[in-house]
């Protein structure tokens, strides 16, 4: 997002609940292709919570200001935008602003996301902007144990994209694991 959430994810830190290291085995990445000239970054984990609990994390203000940013400003609907901020001195709209445009949802099942492309995106990024896409998948395994699959969707099969999918995976998973922490215990391993 992208993995693109890319997106949000993209943040290296060191995760720990109440001084106990996160299990890194919880959130399993891979890339795969679609066909030859592009990659699909699958980042998939599974969380002990309901379902209302994961949704409302993907799609509230407050959900994602308790795992993922420190400044969210949505408007969840068809259409709608995920506007966000790592700054806390920052404000949604400056030029640290993440945006994520909802192209679809099916509620408490899937989310289709597309993130607005900026500079601070590598420059290759920018002309495959409309190809990129991220497609969040919530499956109830049991009343309390959801599966989360998110599809990083039209990254080219090339060299820059390659090299690019291992800061993804790393920056996706940290932002996966404060997000279990944070449903699963009530804080995050990582405040913003």
């Amino acid at each position: 997002m992208k993995n693109i959430l890319i997106i949000f994810f993209s943040v290296f830190l060191t995760s720990f609940i109440f001084g106990q290291e996160i299990d890194q085995k919880r959130v399993i990445s891979k890339i795969d292709s679609t066909n030859s000239k592009e990659l699909v970054l699958i980042q998939e984990f599974i969380v002990n919570v309901p379902i209302d609990s994961v949704w409302n994390a993907f799609t509230t203000k407050r959900g994602w200001e308790s795992w993922a940013v420190s400044i969210a400003a949505i408007d969840f609907k068809i259409n709608g935008l995920i506007q966000t901020n790592y700054n806390k001195d920052g404000k949604i709209g400056d030029a640290a602003t993440i945006t994520l445009h909802i192209l679809n949802y099916v509620p408490r099942r899937m989310i289709t996301l597309q993130a607005e492309i900026t500079k601070n995106f590598p420059e290759f990024m920018k002309e495959d902007e409309k190809d990129l896409y991220n497609v969040i998948l919530f499956e109830a395994l049991d009343v309390s144990k959801i599966k989360v699959t998110s599809f990083g969707i039209g990254y080219k099969n090339n060299q820059k994209y390659k090299s690019l999918m291992e800061f993804f995976i790393k920056g996706n998973a940290q932002s996966y694991l404060n997000l279990i922490s944070y449903l699963e215990t009530g804080k995050p391993s990582v405040k913003y």
